[in-house]
């Protein structure tokens, strides 16, 4: 922080000024919530001793945390859709993986319809960031005597000198100085493995237990391998600079995940994942300790829910069939008449061969012909349309009188 000091950079120190004004809020509030703890906790601990700050410091974390829960919510459940998405990014990437724009704007299409971020697993750790370099700030110029804002005042000296294990909380391992420094630097190393190592631990469990096979290769096996080595290093290098009260800050912070994680991941996991089978499993013994059916209420032992997915599908819908020429210039009406002689017709010639003799048997066949081959005159008329069936019905009867007077 003392390159945003560098004299005669009149444009620099304009920047650092800006942003000073822009985080002057977060001042003031990271100033506020750890004097209310501090004051609370004063009641029962020495108000200027280390471990009253030290937990002033773990209340203002609890706070932080638990407004972002929101945020980590909506984390798990991008990170699931992510899981869920991965068959399906296969397909686009063997499908368009030879052309990277169009497989660009095909994910983010897929993104887009189903509500899911590649970026929200990051979006609690960048939101933490403001408040972690606002604490930062606050305990850095309380090292040297001074505040951020007038909330911060009354504070600083018994902040500045506040000692847990004999290291001042507003000190770091790489400007350590006087008769405490050992004392820091014990303390710093400690917590920077704490830190680096419930980071690392939260990550891993979320990897080996939350996770399908599927989900731990391509795009976002990366985006989670890099949360798995990058940020923890990035904490163990930049640790050796963080003040005592910004590495209690985030090992308190850590802890926190790391136990809401697995909350998350033993209440809810994501199907077809270690954790998955292992609630599957807890769940039969519970059912068998209880005499009870070991599959009932077991989730992901039914068809129940595909069932249920299956059902809400629309209906296929069905393609109208090609006409000919003459069914779309004659139009529904003769459509529905020449059906009607068809089928007199048909009626006819069964009549005629149950009821008439073997020697009589021509005539439907002649009749039926006949009006098989009057049909297209209908083009040019619905009463042309008629005059077989007429006949066909004359030449019932006629063959009902015959079939009497043979018997």
């Amino acid at each position: 922080m003392t390159l945003l000091a560098i004299p005669g950079l009149a444009v620099w120190d304009g920047i650092v000024d800006l942003f000073n004004t822009v985080m002057t809020p977060l001042y003031w509030a990271v100033s506020a919530l750890l004097v209310g703890w501090h004051w609370l906790l004063g009641q029962v601990l020495d108000p200027n001793g280390g471990w009253a700050w030290a937990l002033s410091i773990a209340g203002l974390t609890i706070v932080i945390r638990t407004i972002l829960i929101p945020l980590f919510v909506k984390q798990i459940r991008s990170s699931r859709n992510m899981q869920l998405l991965q068959p399906k990014m296969k397909e686009l990437q063997k499908k368009y993986g030879h052309d990277r724009e169009k497989l660009g704007q095909e994910m983010m299409k897929l993104y887009k319809e189903t509500g899911t971020n590649p970026f929200s697993s990051c979006l609690p750790l960048l939101l933490q960031s403001p408040i972690f370099l606002a604490l930062f700030r606050v305990l850095d110029y309380a090292a040297k005597g001074q505040w951020h804002s007038e909330i911060m005042k009354p504070y600083v000296n018994s902040l500045q000198h506040a000692k847990i294990f004999g290291a001042e909380i507003s000190q770091t391992f790489l400007k350590a100085s006087g008769a405490g420094s050992g004392n820091v630097k014990v303390v710093a190393i400690v917590l920077i493995i704490l830190m680096t190592a419930t980071m690392f631990t939260t990550q891993l469990q979320l990897m080996r237990k939350n996770m399908p096979k599927e989900a731990l290769t391509g795009q976002a096996a990366q985006m989670q391998k890099i949360m798995l080595y990058v940020f923890p290093i990035f904490f163990l290098i930049g640790g050796f600079n963080f003040p005592i009260g910004v590495l209690i800050y985030w090992f308190v912070s850590n802890l926190w995940t790391m136990g809401q994680q697995f909350y998350v991941i033993r209440r809810n996991p994501a199907p077809g994942t270690p954790a998955y089978d292992a609630m599957q499993e807890r769940k039969r013994h519970h059912n068998v300790r209880h005499g009870k059916p070991a599959d009932e209420g077991v989730p992901g032992t039914t068809d129940t829910d595909t069932a249920t997915e299956t059902d809400r599908r629309p209906a296929q819908r069905q393609q109208p069939k090609r006409q000919s020429r003459s069914d779309r210039r004659g139009g529904s009406g003769s459509t529905g008449t020449s059906g009607s002689n068809a089928s007199d017709n048909g009626q006819t010639a069964a009549s005629a061969s149950q009821d008439a003799p073997q020697g009589q048997e021509t005539t439907p066949k002649k009749t039926q012909a006949g009006g098989a081959k009057r049909q297209p005159a209908g083009k040019k008329g619905s009463g042309a349309k008629r005059q077989p069936a007429a006949k066909s019905a004359a030449q019932k009867k006629a063959a009902q009188k015959r079939s009497g007077g043979s018997r």
